[in-house]
């Protein structure tokens, strides 16, 4: 397939290079022109200096940005040159409102949008191992599935447009409790003398065992958070997930409150800290 690609980052960037390595054409754009001529030098894509040249005969265009505002930026400026037909893929997490805003857009020009947020992270996007929840159109995504094929190891129709980005929300809020719960229980352990490595290979192997306990318990004692999702995201998400609980009447009251403690992590200095920095915020509490 013809494919253009916008948001060449720690996550599309090695995204867009599986496509590349399953034979597909990627042009890829990015905001900073510079990463995007080094991804096509490094990947042997083609460089895109803007959206439009990007989305220029292409069969599916893919987004994996940075937020609302990003998308919408980003597919206006490449619908005009979009082929009627073409399939739109945003990876990016953003709102259900933006979703349907963008599917209405795209329809107007004869073309399809597809809502499909991704769970992994910059791992996952490496090693082809993501997880896609997608809402839109049926026929759409299984237009488009074959190529997200090449950075994934499930692809889930959730339903109407929006519908993917809601599947993400619900994502977040499991992450957001598990995260906070681990960062308690090594800080526990820590102050109970114990050997956090030897807690983990206790606990780990019961109903305790989680992906987050097995990724990040150990770098938790350890304090290292320089790697992963970072705060600053996250708390985009949630915002996201907490905008959307008072339009539907949910109660979330444990979301809210992790919400509010990477509020803290990022008054620390953690703003770029990965998720797993709120053990960050409990250790720094327990200094004299």
């Amino acid at each position: 397939m013809r494919i253009g690609f916008a948001g060449l980052g720690v996550m599309g960037g090695p995204m867009a290079g599986h496509l590349i390595k399953a034979g597909h054409e990627v042009r890829g754009f990015n905001r900073s022109p510079a990463k995007a001529r080094a991804w096509a030098e490094a990947t042997g894509g083609v460089f895109a200096a803007t959206p439009a040249e990007a989305a220029e005969g292409a069969e599916l265009f893919i987004l994996c940005v940075g937020n609302d505002d990003d998308v919408r930026g980003v597919v206006t400026a490449a619908i005009d040159a979009a082929p009627a037909g073409c399939v739109f893929v945003d990876h990016t997490t953003t709102s259900a409102r933006l979703a349907r805003e963008m599917a209405e857009m795209t329809g107007r020009w004869s073309s399809w949008f597809v809502d499909a947020p991704v769970s992994g992270g910059q791992a996952g996007a490496e090693a082809g191992q993501l997880s896609v929840m997608a809402g839109g159109d049926a026929e759409a995504l299984s237009r488009a599935e074959p190529a997200l094929k090449a950075y994934s190891k499930a692809i889930k129709h959730m339903g109407p447009v929006g519908s993917g980005q809601l599947t993400k929300m619900v994502n977040q809020i499991c992450i957001a409790g598990v995260v906070q719960g681990l960062a308690e229980a090594v800080t526990f352990a820590q102050a109970a003398g114990l050997d956090t490595d030897a807690v983990y290979d206790a606990v780990s192997k019961g109903a305790a065992q989680s992906w987050q306990m097995d990724n990040r318990w150990k770098t938790m004692a350890r304090g290292e958070f320089e790697f992963g999702f970072a705060v600053d995201w996250m708390r985009k998400d949630l915002g996201l997930v907490l905008e959307e609980a008072r339009a539907n009447g949910s109660h979330l009251a444990l979301t809210a409150l992790v919400d509010q403690f990477y509020s803290e992590v990022q008054a620390m200095g953690g703003a770029r800290w990965d998720t797993s920095s709120l053990a960050a915020r409990l250790q720094d509490r327990r200094r004299p």
